[in-house]
């Protein structure tokens, strides 16, 4: 009888009191933004994964929140894309892989470029260090520093370790993001 409440009530909650938000997943070529969508939404992970041409949109439903996730290719001929799809979300979620350090500054440029876009004061920053299962990857601490996060202003800025592959931390990466819903 419990699972059968437990059912009713999650129905209610997404029926009348449901809120949806909009994240916009960026990151360079390969850093694992769409096996992180993939496996957030109840896919598997898989290792074939092909290269995001334009967009993805995928919708991943916790409990009375709905996550509108645009998952943006990352190859530099989309770059220019990335700003006009971060406005009015309610985060943005930047994935760098970090265990690939010759990638870092590159990711560094385009993220304090995009950050400095009026358009987009004060959206949250969620900077996610993605494939932290290698045993050659930068921690938390270094991404912060090779990312320079401490110097983006005027929103908040988190930073996680995570793995799409093993489906570490990424409880902690929802809760993150649910904490900006409705917002």
């Amino acid at each position: 009888m419990a699972g059968l409440f437990k059912k009713v009530y999650d129905w209610l909650l997404r029926t009348f009191w449901a809120t949806e938000m909009d994240v916009t997943m960026i990151g360079l070529q390969n850093a694992g933004k769409t096996s992180l969508l993939r496996v957030i939404s109840g896919g598997e992970f898989t290792l074939d994964s092909i290269p995001t041409v334009g967009f993805n949109l995928k919708r991943v439903q916790r409990g009375h929140v709905t996550l509108k996730c645009w998952d943006l290719g990352g190859q530099p001929r989309f770059r220019q894309m990335w700003e006009r799809y971060c406005r009015g979300v309610n985060a943005i979620v930047f994935i760098v892989d970090i265990a690939d350090p010759r990638l870092l500054p590159q990711a560094k440029d385009e993220l304090h470029s995009l950050m400095r876009n009026e358009t987009l004061q004060g959206i949250p920053l969620l900077v996610l260090g993605n494939k932290s299962d290698l045993p050659e990857r930068l921690s938390v601490d270094e991404l912060i520093d090779a990312m320079d996060l401490k110097s983006i202003a005027g929103r908040e800025v988190s930073c996680y370790g995570i793995s799409a592959k093993e489906e570490m931390n990424l409880d902690a990466v929802l809760q993150w993001l649910m904490r900006f819903a409705g917002k």
